[in-house]
């Protein structure tokens, strides 16, 4: 069986060679059985039969796409910019299993990098960046490691996994120092130095704040306030406030340093957030999509809350009755109506009297939404001034990373092309 390994570089692009490889693929009776596999799900290893069995344990590095089947390359690979402005590999290093996250420590020049198998790995890079040298594996989870996140002030290790547990390891030692149990896997990670705090964003939609000690945590808090699960976190020790991205495409300011339990929501992607970055010294928050929108937020205003919904069996503006109000409905001899809410003032309110439609930036809706007919009398032009500034990437955001000192984005998408931005003239 022949699978082909998809390497950026030096993929075929020729179209008629791409066609020849797919009609190869389909016509090998154990190929096509992989690519159904693929597509439809694997069974258990001992329902299979014939050559189809020895790829089973290669089945999460195994993928289909537009009619090809592809192999991860299970590559760590090291771009350096060379004199001509363009960049290329200096490092092509292959491991076991496949990557599934990676930290890297500028001062210490220390990779580290978590596998689909629950290992860490931990490698040195040389001083001009040409060699690349094992020195640890941590055994650290018993699935996939979702987070990894070296802290040098504390030679901690810090990372969570599919296997719902949040572990850190002494980097200098390599001995396992703690572990707490999520309700759900993880997928976003933030730490404070000063505090010990970590703070811990899962599948579940939650925040939990941990205190760690050396040996030991204990559980602060837990914020809810997304209705999906959280797929971002960022962290701003200056402010002290935590922001959260979530697959219901909304982002959730906690301004934990103000101790009064506030939380700002932003609305501003049309699909999940990938990525959360924040420029302290322009306080600008920096957001991601897998829309492929890049969203740069002026958090240097007033904003406000969001109203909490209420509840009523009728609208609170006209009073008919809502559909499950029988009684009301009898009495009156009327059909009941759909309830709305306004994002304005929160009130439950029928279609008829949130008729009209509009932006509230400074509560986080940078896109109209349903407001009652009062509160849209009352928003000004002043009121609907943007606070936020919106760029295309072209293509759908999977990570994201914002340096502050050279002031460049960098993205990697779906499309397997990883961008760099020029932020300066935006964040400034």
């Amino acid at each position: 069986m022949t699978y082909v390994e998809c390497v950026l570089d030096n993929f075929p692009t020729s179209d008629r060679y791409l066609d020849e490889l797919c009609e190869q693929l389909c016509a090998d009776s154990v190929c096509a059985q992989v690519m159904k596999y693929c597509l439809e799900g694997w069974p258990d290893r001992n329902q299979l039969q014939g050559p189809v069995k020895h790829y089973w344990h290669e089945r999460t590095a195994l993928s289909v796409h537009d009619g090809l089947l592809l192999h991860d390359t299970r590559a760590i690979r090291v771009w350096l910019k060379r004199d001509s402005g363009q960049y290329w590999p200096s490092v092509h290093h292959t491991v076991s299993s496949s990557c599934s996250c990676m930290s890297f420590n500028p001062e210490t020049r220390r990779l580290l990098v978590g596998m689909d198998t629950g290992s860490i790995c931990e490698f040195i890079l040389s001083e001009d960046y040409n060699k690349m040298t094992p020195a640890h594996t941590y055994q650290a989870h018993q699935s996939r490691v979702t987070v990894v996140l070296f802290v040098l002030e504390m030679e901690w290790l810090l990372s969570t996994g599919q296997d719902k547990n949040f572990t850190w390891h002494c980097s200098e030692s390599g001995q396992q120092l703690g572990t707490y149990r999520t309700t759900a896997w993880v997928s976003g990670l933030q730490f404070d130095v000063e505090t010990r705090h970590a703070f811990v964003g899962d599948q579940s939609g939650q925040v939990t704040i941990l205190k760690l000690e050396q040996d030991s945590c204990s559980l602060v808090t837990t914020f809810k306030g997304h209705t999906g699960n959280v797929t971002a976190l960022c962290w701003d020790p200056v402010q002290r406030v935590l922001f959260s991205g979530s697959s219901d495409h909304s982002i959730i300011m906690w301004d934990i340093g103000g101790r009064k339990g506030t939380a700002i929501e932003l609305q501003g992607h049309n699909d999940k957030v990938q990525g959360l970055c924040y420029a302290s010294h322009t306080r600008q928050l920096i957001s991601c999509s897998s829309d492929g929108g890049i969203v740069i937020w002026n958090m240097d205003v007033t904003r406000q809350e969001t109203p909490e919904w209420l509840d009523s069996d009728s609208c609170q503006k006209c009073e008919q009755p809502f559909f499950w109000n029988f009684k009301q409905m009898w009495d009156s001899k009327k059909i009941g109506l759909r309830q709305h809410h306004c994002r304005k003032c929160g009130q439950a309110v029928c279609g008829k009297c949130s008729s009209k439609r509009s932006t509230i930036p400074l509560m986080g809706f940078e896109f109209e939404v349903r407001v009652c007919d009062s509160c849209h009398e009352s928003i000004t032009d002043e009121d609907r001034a943007p606070t936020a500034t919106f760029h295309d990437s072209k293509h759908s955001i999977v990570y994201m990373h914002y340096e502050p000192t050279t002031g460049n984005l960098l993205t990697s998408g779906t499309d397997k092309v990883i961008k760099l931005w020029d932020m300066t003239p935006v964040v400034s």
